[in-house]
Order: C-alpha cells, then sequence, then structure tokens
C-alpha cells in the first residue's frame, strides 16, 4: 500500500511539473509593433503563451517538449471575420438547399471548419447560416471536432425578401412568410424579438443584411432593406444582451443608416462613397473589406449555369469593384479588420486575402495586423489573441518564408497551434 501510494505521489508530482512546449523560431511577427524578431523561443504551457526568450532555448525538465521552427516565421493565428461554414460554393448550391438534410450540413461544416483551421485561420466570426454553426461552435469547443474558434452570428437578420430571407427564389407555395424566428424582419417590435431570438438560439453577434446582395436569388445588390429606426432597434436590443452588430452592405445609403445606427462592422462597402468612409472614421466603424469573394463571384459569373440567371448580373457589376473601394477606403483612414466571405469561395483559401489587399496597397505588414490586433480588438479579444505575447492564448502559425519578404508564402501554412494544441506540423 505504501508502495502504490509513493507511486502515486511521484505521479501526481509529474503532472504538477507540467509539460510545457518549447517553440524555437528563426523569425517572429510581432503585430503590435510591426517588426520582425529574430531566434526567439516561445514557451506554451497549457493553452497560454508562458514567456518569449531570447535565442533557442532547451528546456531543463526531460517531459517537456521542443518544435523546431528556427527556419520559419511565426505569428498569431489569423482571424477571419467573415465566414460561413455551413456551406460552399458550387454550381449545385441552390438546388442542396433542398435535398440537403441538417445532417448533412453539419458532416459538411465539419471538413469546412477544419480546412480553415489548417490554413492558419484559428479564430473565426461565422456570419450566417441556419443554426448549425451554433453547434460546430460548442462542439469544437468541447474538443469533439477540429476547427477555429468560433464566435456566430447564428442566421442573419433581413427584411422580407432581403438578402437574407431564407425563401428568396421559392416558388410561391413553398414561399411561407417567414418572420422573426427565420430572421425576417419588417417592423421595430420584429427587430427586437429576432435579436432576442438569436440570443435564446445561442448567437455571439448579430448580422444584418442592410442591403441587398449578390448571391441571393433577388433582383438588387444594393437597395436599401432595413429601415433607420429598424436598425437602431436591432443596435440596441443586440447591446442589451452582450452583443455587437455586422451589417452586410453592398449600396452606400444602406452603408450610411448601418454606421449611424451603431453597427460595429461594414461588411463588403463595395458602393461606399467617401462621405461614407468619413461616417465610418466618425463613428469608429470597422470595414471588412472580402476582396477574396468579390474575386470570386465576378470570375465564375463568366461560367455558364455557375449562378442562377438573376445573379449573374449583380456578381459581373459588384464583384470587381470591391478592390478599388478597399484601396481609398486604406487610404482614407477607415479602420479595416480582415475577412473574406469564406463559402462563396472555398474553404481555406482564406489567406489569398492577405494577397489581395497587398495588390490594393496595403502593405503586407498591415493586413497581417488586421487579421490580428485588429479584428481581435472588434471582437473585444485583444488580451487574449492576436499577438504573441505572455499570457495571450497560444494560437500560432508558421510559414516556410518571410510574408514581409514574400507574401506568397502566406497560402502555405505549415505549422499551426491552437490553445496550445499542435494541428499541423
Amino acid at each position: 500500500m505504501k508502495n502504490k501510494l509513493m507511486l502515486l505521489l511521484l505521479f501526481s508530482s509529474t503532472i504538477l511539473l507540467a509539460q510545457d512546449t518549447y517553440i524555437q523560431c528563426g523569425k517572429i511577427i510581432d503585430t503590435k509593433t510591426g517588426k520582425v524578431l529574430t531566434n526567439k523561443t516561445i514557451i506554451v504551457s497549457n493553452k497560454s503563451i508562458k514567456a518569449i526568450q531570447d535565442g533557442f532555448v532547451y528546456p531543463t525538465n526531460p517531459a517537456d517538449k521542443v518544435i523546431n521552427l528556427q527556419t520559419k516565421t511565426a505569428m498569431p493565428g489569423w482571424i477571419d471575420m467573415h465566414v460561413h461554414l455551413e456551406e460552399e460554393t458550387s454550381p449545385t448550391r441552390y438546388v442542396e438547399e433542398f435535398t440537403q438534410n441538417d445532417a448533412d450540413v453539419a458532416f459538411n461544416s465539419l471538413g469546412f471548419a477544419k480546412s480553415t483551421l489548417m490554413a492558419g485561420f484559428t479564430t473565426v466570426r461565422d456570419l450566417g447560416g441556419s443554426g448549425i454553426n451554433v453547434s460546430l461552435r460548442n462542439a469544437i469547443n468541447q474538443g469533439k471536432v477540429v476547427g477555429p474558434r468560433v464566435l456566430t452570428a447564428e442566421k442573419a437578420l433581413a427584411s422580407t425578401g432581403g438578402h437574407a430571407d431564407p425563401t428568396n427564389g421559392y416558388r410561391k407555395d413553398l414561399m411561407g412568410s417567414p418572420g422573426p424566428k427565420e430572421g425576417v424582419v419588417n417592423s421595430l417590435e420584429d427587430a427586437r424579438q429576432a435579436v432576442r431570438q438569436r440570443y435564446k438560439n445561442g448567437a455571439d453577434w448579430i448580422k444584418i443584411t442592410a442591403t441587398g446582395g449578390v448571391l441571393s436569388v433577388a433582383k438588387s445588390g444594393s437597395n436599401p432593406q432595413f429601415t433607420q429606426e429598424e436598425i437602431e432597434a436591432i443596435v440596441g436590443t443586440a447591446k442589451d444582451y452582450g452583443m455587437q452588430v455586422a451589417a452586410h452592405a453592398h449600396g452606400d445609403e444602406g452603408m450610411q443608416r448601418a454606421i449611424r445606427g451603431g453597427v460595429k462592422t461594414i461588411e463588403h462597402g463595395t458602393e461606399m462613397s467617401e462621405a461614407t468612409m468619413d461616417l465610418m472614421i466618425k463613428y469608429n466603424a470597422y470595414y471588412i473589406p472580402t476582396l477574396s469573394a468579390g474575386s470570386y463571384v465576378a470570375e465564375k459569373a463568366l461560367i455558364p449555369n455557375y449562378y442562377p440567371a438573376i445573379v449573374v448580373p449583380k456578381a459581373l457589376a459588384i464583384g470587381p469593384k470591391i478592390k478599388a473601394t478597399f484601396s481609398k477606403a486604406y487610404k482614407k483612414g477607415v479602420p479595416i479588420g480582415f475577412g473574406t466571405d469564406a463559402a462563396v469561395f472555398p474553404h481555406g483559401d482564406n489567406a489569398k486575402e492577405f494577397i489581395y489587399m497587398n495588390q490594393a496597397g496595403m502593405p503586407i505588414i498591415k493586413a497581417i495586423q488586421a487579421a490580428t490586433i485588429v479584428s481581435a480588438k472588434i471582437l473585444e479579444m485583444d488580451q487574449q489573441i492576436g499577438a504573441i505575447e505572455p499570457g495571450y492564448f497560444a494560437d500560432i502559425v508558421a510559414t516556410n518564408a518571410d510574408p514581409t519578404e514574400d507574401i506568397n508564402t502566406v497560402t502555405n501554412v505549415v505549422f499551426v497551434m491552437k490553445d496550445g494544441v499542435v494541428y499541423k506540423q
């Protein structure tokens, strides 16, 4: 009995010593200063960064682990502020709405989530699905499945016939009359009820479709689709429940209503005027440009039958404009986060957004900061993610080359750690 007790105490003391991980990095991108540091060792304990030391340090505890990234460039895990993890683009997507069960959508989402994490995105904001995105978030948090940290808007809010009306394009006997429970708002009372329903359903954020959209089966891609008062009711109710609001918006008038109404982020912003840019600066609203989506839809619209006929002219008109708008907004000083609209293009290709942002005039270090410290601030998680510092979550990604010297390396992430767990090496 005494021997068993001694063994138990010895085993317990080994656990107490902890198994730290020493990550030896040839380079580290310091997202707070914008500088590239050389020859550092990141010490990770459990889910967090414990310390950063000069040189390539080796542990004295034999239980500790060493990861050699001496020829790599490490940086904080990236944040994508606009994804849809329940679906992915294909010529059959519009038909799949009627052929897939919820279980099919859920199983598909597992692959999309894993692809996103493997591409270096350790945190994402899911801006609208059926509600399966809430279950996916929970399953990831519980360690049941592999994926990024997810903050989700559950189901996006629309007006009748608006971009996120779930029955757009249906035949009349299937349209029905969706209301706040389904995310359709047509009055101030509807607005409040819809937000409360999202809260009840487990949402972290609220997403509204302030204007028409490109891929919805509806005529306009940019008309305003909420009144100023409805937006204010949504934002005010969301605030009561501890949530912020993101606004899909292509048209300028809808953007201005959303900004004045108090939304935190404008998604896409395609037809944003200089007056609206000034308004965003004044109200401290952030622009999430989704250049990847604009580029992809413009390309696919040229393929016969890839999209429904009503979508094609919108994709051709709106898609190519986003990059020019982004360039103007950056030069103007509009606060800019990082978001891609993954699902409009294949999940896992999210990092191409860095390249598009750079092509439109943003230095790569600024784009990396947009995907780290800036987006972390929008999420109110800037003391937890977005930087490699003691006390932050151990979300670390690495590339073969230094992105500030070779931007294309961002599309080939060779190391992924989230919450101290290595998922790719």
